[in-house]
């Protein structure tokens, strides 16, 4: 069930992508879709409620069901990227706003 949340808020930021002039909703959209692919990513690694953590202790904890911790941890190295990629971002947003004095793409085309 969780898997058609984050497909929803992927398509939403996709949605928002196409659909949006204005810059800084532009970088929202793209975070969106990041929060969706995160979460789709996570609930790929979920094995089920009796998983433990991938701790072995002694030989016999070898036939339990462990969790993957390689999905979070590809996760919390995609959310550090993303958060370089939105402050690189609002920093061209930034300058954008500096020099055409508006957020809008239609008039910063209309004024170029």
């Amino acid at each position: 069930m969780i898997q058609y949340a984050s497909i929803f808020l992927f398509v939403l930021g996709l949605y928002g992508l196409f659909i949006n002039k204005n810059v800084i909703k532009l970088i929202v959209s793209l975070n969106v879709m990041e929060i969706g692919l995160f979460i789709f990513i996570i609930s790929i690694g979920y094995v089920g409620d009796n998983a433990i953590a991938p701790i072995i202790s002694n030989t016999q904890d070898l036939g339990l069901i462990y969790v993957d911790p390689l999905p979070q941890a590809l996760v919390l190295t995609a959310i550090v990227i993303g958060v370089g990629t939105t402050a690189l971002a609002l920093a061209i947003a930034k300058s954008i706003y500096n020099t055409y004095q508006t957020f809008d793409l239609d008039e910063m085309e209309e004024s170029a």
